[in-house]
């Protein structure tokens, strides 16, 4: 069995990365033109700060899943949560969960505590796994970790 590689997205990869968004929802054109304004700073969601940050997870060298985030001053929190997919025939394998604790560990290395995420309520699998994360009910449409420390990855002190 191959096994799961996981690094920071490369512009070579925002092609990939707009067909898994686009197999959800929109087309690729949207998504590779929104992915790639988001890297540049050109598609600056609402309160969104500098920097920003993209994972991948890849399979035979091919993206199959990401997540992005970035800092922010909505609803009082420092980081955002903006984007994470998987291609359909690889979720429920940890690979989401992998992808999130990756992001987690980014937002506590720039010192960020409470993140939000806009979210769907209608979609159950994704209210769920942001659940079983430790989100929290923040309002109708968003949720909120207070503490991300408590779900990044425990790294070893110098």
């Amino acid at each position: 069995m191959n096994s799961v590689v996981y690094r920071e997205v490369e512009r070579g990869d925002l092609s990939a990365l707009a067909e898994i968004r686009a197999a959800d929802w929109g087309t690729v054109e949207f998504w590779a033109g929104r992915l790639s304004g988001y890297l540049d700073g050109i598609y600056n969601p609402l309160d969104s700060l500098v920097p920003r940050v993209m994972y991948t997870a890849l399979k035979d060298s091919h993206p199959i899943g990401f997540i992005a985030g970035h800092l922010t001053h909505r609803y009082n929190c420092e980081g955002e949560l903006q984007w994470i997919s998987v291609l359909a025939e690889h979720r429920g394998l940890g690979i989401a969960s992998r992808l999130f604790q990756n992001l987690a560990g980014w937002f506590v290395a720039n010192n960020v505590v409470r993140v939000c995420i806009n979210c769907d309520m209608d979609n159950e699998h994704l209210v769920n796994f942001l659940s079983r994360h430790g989100a929290m009910p923040l309002n109708r449409h968003w949720l909120i970790w207070s503490d991300i420390r408590m779900h990044a990855p425990v790294t070893d002190a110098p």
